[in-house]
């Protein structure tokens, strides 16, 4: 059995028979020797070692050995040639490097070195045997053609790599990676050309983010991760907080009553889990990114993968359902006479309304609240969208009317029209006052399906009505409210129907530049 040796070259460790080794040394000193009459003679020794090494590696894997003999030894050095090729007293330096022709396959290598941007261009340009500013003209030039130029270019520019050592620019010129090919680099070196500012900023930007920023980077990532468990943590009590409110009537709160009661379990879950994976994907992920940390199991991975696909279907699934809900549309109108009176007064009117079921179920005894009255909140809009709208036009008979139009949809035409009968809605007239209700009302437990009541006054022309000021929001058609002039502290506006329709008695005046 030959004895061996572990030695270090070119960054790899590599187990050698001895009389290799001696071998290998002998050649190596004889490099060293050779080009140690060059500046950067350390460099190009180092990048020798380094190309000997991956030469070793590439035999030993193709072999499937673990030990260099003899025979690799000299094999390698019959590739890179003899430093005795070199060594002739009477030839220039040019000449003492002339050898055969060579022509190897070249490799694709970004050219930072002479990059105007990213070093694409001049890359292209030594791989296709063309001046790089060809290169650069038809890639400007492909830019108009809807951008595919500069589309392409990034391209290039994240999956080519740049040519960073000796040897990678050698392969990237098309040069022997020999030791003809490290003289003839060494007499000719790579020159780096004025890359101008672009190329200079981006290069600045590397290096900056290779020292402080990645520190800012950390801080960065460290955002996320805790803005991420912040909006992970508040969709967790907001489920909470959901269930909490389950038994609580939950089902009128819109947009909640827009959701058949038996979807609305099922669409809970399934929203919960769309949301709540991919802000633990993203927390899991940016710690492993930001601070090294092991990858995710792939079975674990995997599972939450198929577990929130699932919920996106099923979510999908319960919205289609939801949605055929409001296939249809239907409506119906009523119109009720009013008294005619010169001027009218549109209030908007508080008083909660009770079917009998709740009058019996609150115990409202009209004697017990005899001159009191319960009062709407002002939060009512929580439970369904502001529903009400309100016009006003010019009474083509000359008689004072309301017309009443009650919307709604359904999945049929007989189900939509069911809803808009179902509304129910308050209007009273005392005298030349009018008072409606802020809110329409639909039976407890019923879904949200469009339902929305339009409001129609039809006055003759020369009628005044005062509007006020809590009314104005259920204007419809652009009657700008509040250019019409008023008393401080005024409840009411002034407005009178004309053959154009109503107008404001009392515009104010417009204040000249």
């Amino acid at each position: 059995m030959k004895k061996t040796h572990n030695i270090n070259i070119g960054n790899s460790i590599i187990h050698i028979e001895e009389d290799a080794y001696e071998i290998l040394t002998v050649y190596l000193n004889e490099v060293k020797q050779h080009f140690s009459k060059n500046a950067d003679d350390f460099e190009i020794v180092t990048d020798i070692e380094n190309r000997i090494a991956e030469m070793f590696a590439e035999k030993l894997s193709a072999q499937q050995k673990q030990v260099i003999n003899v025979d690799d030894v000299q094999s390698v050095i019959q590739q890179m040639g003899s430093v005795k090729d070199f060594e002739t007293s009477e030839e220039s330096p040019e000449e003492q490097i002339s050898g055969p022709e060579y022509n190897p396959i070249k490799k694709l290598y970004r050219d930072t070195d002479q990059a105007m941007v990213a070093g694409v261009c001049a890359g292209l340009g030594h791989y296709l045997d063309i001046e790089a500013k060809w290169v650069r003209l038809f890639t400007f030039l492909t830019m108009f053609i809807f951008g595919s130029g500069l589309l392409v270019y990034i391209i290039f520019w994240i999956m080519v790599p740049k040519a960073k050592t000796r040897i990678e620019k050698m392969e990237m010129r098309g040069e022997e990676t020999n030791l003809k090919g490290f003289a003839n680099s060494s007499l000719h070196p790579f020159a780096e050309q004025s890359r101008g500012f672009i190329a200079g900023f981006i290069q600045a930007m590397g290096e900056f983010l290779q020292g402080t920023g990645k520190v800012i980077f950390k801080i960065i990532v460290g955002s996320i991760v805790v803005f991420a468990s912040f909006f992970l943590l508040g969709t967790i009590v907001a489920l909470a907080a959901f269930l909490g409110f389950w038994n609580s009537d939950v089902h009128n709160y819109f947009p909640i009553s827009m959701v058949n009661e038996e979807y609305l379990f099922a669409m809970t879950v399934a929203v919960f889990i769309v949301l709540i994976i991919p802000l633990l994907a993203l927390i899991l992920f940016s710690i492993r990114v930001g601070f090294n940390g092991r990858p995710i199991n792939k079975v674990l991975s995997y599972g939450l993968l198929l577990i929130w696909l699932g919920a996106v279907v099923t979510g999908i699934y319960y919205v289609a359902k939801v949605s055929t809900e409001f296939k249809e549309g239907a409506e119906f109108a009523q119109t009720t006479p009013l008294k005619v009176h010169p001027v009218y007064s549109l209030n908007i009117n508080m008083e909660r309304f009770f079917t009998k079921e709740d009058s019996l179920n609150y115990r409202i005894d009209p004697a017990r609240y005899k001159g009191r009255k319960i009062l709407n909140s002002r939060d009512d809009d929580f439970n369904s969208p502001r529903s009400i709208s309100f016009k006003i036009e010019k009474s083509t008979d000359g008689k004072v009317s309301l017309s009443t139009n009650f919307k709604s949809r359904g999945k049929t035409f007989e189900v939509a029209l069911k809803n808009a009968q179902n509304i129910h809605y308050d209007f009273l007239q005392e005298g030349a006052t009018l008072s409606f209700s802020p809110v329409l009302h639909i039976p407890k437990m019923s879904n949200w399906r469009g339902q929305e009541v339009e409001l129609t006054l039809s006055i003759p022309v020369g009628t005044e009505v005062q509007i006020s000021n809590e009314f104005y929001r259920y204007l419809k058609g652009g009657y700008n409210y509040w250019d019409c002039e008023r008393e401080k502290g005024a409840e009411y506006t002034s407005w009178i129907m004309t053959d154009t329709g109503v107008k404001c008695k009392f515009e104010k005046e417009k204040k000249e530049d």
